[in-house]
């Protein structure tokens, strides 16, 4: 049996999806301190997505990196009376990630495919056909997404339409709850689920905590769920101490209970 996570954790997630990320973190024994990092809406302009989607039936695949973009997309689509469960039967849809592929499921429209590993680079790796000729379309985020997965299936002939779906910015502030927590000392991990959540976290701590919120993050165990969030976190924080394996939130637990357990001469203390 696992060792319960007797800590107090920091989460940055966007602040519509705290809620699944605290329960998870909360049933592993931990107690939660919220930083939405993240407020989730829509791009500056729908034109180019309404668009995409009155010629979806002229696409093979649809491609999601994120159930925000599911999300998202679904909801232009139900805007204009139509849905993903129905769709044309050619376009077929791939998730990367679980809960991109859960946020499918429970709409009614399962992935025709989901690679093995969850994050973006795996999905041209182990895509099912060959995409040559293929016409893809790609939701993202407006902003500060990866055009990596355009440029990978442009390179292999596919015909690929990228288009904001959403956008993700920054709140106003933090909770006041949390930098009280930090400036106190009292919690020791903070997580991060995407590249975006470091950048704005920092600024967020910089707005709350002034000059010295990178020293008050010293104590803390620094935990990534994935490869381009590490890569945040050592530009921005200066370290990553666990990435998630799997790169999901459960992933994220156990890499968070890992980082800590490991640490030496910082006694964790009780929750407060």
């Amino acid at each position: 049996m696992r060792p319960e996570l007797k800590a107090t954790v920091v989460l940055t997630r966007a602040e519509q999806q705290l809620g699944g990320s605290r329960a998870l973190f909360e049933a592993a024994g931990a107690q939660v301190l919220d930083l939405p990092a993240l407020v989730i809406g829509p791009p500056d302009e729908l034109g180019p997505l309404d668009d995409a989607l009155t010629e979806l039936d002229s696409f093979h695949w649809c491609v999601f990196s994120s159930a925000n973009g599911v999300e998202a997309l679904e909801a232009r689509l139900q805007h204009q009376g139509k849905s993903l469960a129905s769709r044309p039967p050619g376009v077929r849809l791939a998730a990367v990630g679980r809960k991109t592929a859960a946020v499918l499921e429970q709409i009614g429209a399962a992935a025709d495919f989901v690679p093995p590993d969850f994050v973006a680079d795996s999905l041209l790796e182990n895509f099912p056909v060959g995409v040559w000729g293929q016409r893809i379309l790609l939701p993202r985020v407006q902003s500060g997404g990866r055009s990596i997965l355009a440029e990978a299936f442009g390179e292999a002939g596919a015909r690929v339409v990228e288009v904001a779906a959403y956008e993700s910015r920054c709140p106003s502030s933090m909770p006041a709850a949390t930098s009280a927590a930090l400036l106190e000392g009292k919690a020791q991990a903070i997580c991060f689920s995407s590249a975006k959540t470091v950048r704005h976290s920092v600024s967020l701590l910089q707005q709350a905590l002034g000059s010295s919120w990178l020293a008050l993050l010293e104590p803390l165990a620094v935990i990534s769920i994935g490869p381009q969030t590490s890569n945040a976190c050592r530009e921005l924080l200066g370290r990553v101490d666990s990435e998630a394996d799997p790169h999901d939130l459960e992933g994220l637990v156990e890499a968070c209970r890992s980082a800590l357990s490991k640490l030496e001469g910082k006694a964790l203390g009780p929750i407060t």
